[in-house]
């Protein structure tokens, strides 16, 4: 007889929350669904169930800020396609590198810094969606690689409020990390992890829209490609800050 573990029951009760959850506000559609239910399970499964309930913190949060003023977004052509309900793509884009982690993490036998880089790139992939979707109702809007004044929801572009609420985003992702992290008895020394999850999501924002301005205005890759990469920066910066200090 198979025996299922406390972690494991509240593993699938959190992947079973989240598609209720998804399911009930709209979040996901069918597609969508199916990506999360992937990504849920791996994530839970083969890492813990806190970092799933980091990775929904980020799905929740970044939802709610794709639907806030979401009306003035259309007008101005800087909403997110199908009335903000986000499809496999994106499911994969902002979590495909967190199942990654996982899988890395299970298959060599769990390792102490998997945890902080998971953390680190779920940071990033919070910190660019509430920067975009703050953000792209702010006119003082500059593209990053020149400071030229664009229009609002250009991709690459930066604004005050896109700055600010890319800050925010980390810093959500970063204090849930670190609570949870006392939970699951991460060995990452609490201030590390939160300091580093924080700056790294910061800064993997910055690298999403260095690529947005260079490479996704100018046709070389998608808006998807562009999140997922900047997800792995956030991993291997994490990965390198933790070689050198831990």
């Amino acid at each position: 007889m198979v025996q299922v573990s406390d972690d494991q029951v509240i593993s699938l009760l959190l992947v079973s929350l989240l598609l209720l959850v998804s399911t009930s506000r709209d979040l996901l559609d069918r597609g969508g669904l199916f990506a999360a239910l992937f990504v849920g399970i791996v994530v839970s499964l083969l890492g813990h169930w806190t970092w799933l309930a980091v990775l929904m913190t980020f799905l929740i949060v970044g939802s709610m800020a794709t639907k806030w003023r979401f009306e003035e977004k259309v007008r101005i052509s800087a909403e997110e396609a199908n009335d903000g309900v986000r499809g496999w793509k994106n499911v994969l884009a902002n979590g495909g590198m967190a199942s990654i982690v996982a899988i890395v993490h299970y298959s060599y036998g769990g390792h102490e810094w998997s945890y902080l880089v998971l953390c680190s790139a779920i940071s990033v992939a919070a910190s660019d969606t509430l920067a975009s979707e703050i953000g792209s109702l702010d006119p003082r809007t500059r593209i990053i690689t020149t400071l030229e004044a664009v229009p609002a929801g250009t991709n690459g572009g930066m604004s005050p409020t896109g700055t600010l609420a890319a800050f925010y985003g980390a810093l959500l992702i970063a204090t849930v990390s670190t609570v949870l992290g006392a939970i699951n008895g991460d060995g990452t020394q609490p201030a590390f992890l939160f300091t580093t999850v924080i700056v790294i999501g910061w800064v993997g924002c910055q690298v999403d829209s260095i690529l947005g301005a260079l490479l996704e205005n100018r046709g070389y890759l998608g808006k998807h490609s562009v999140n997922f990469l900047s997800t792995f920066a956030g991993a291997i910066i994490a990965l390198g800050a933790a070689m050198r200090f831990l």
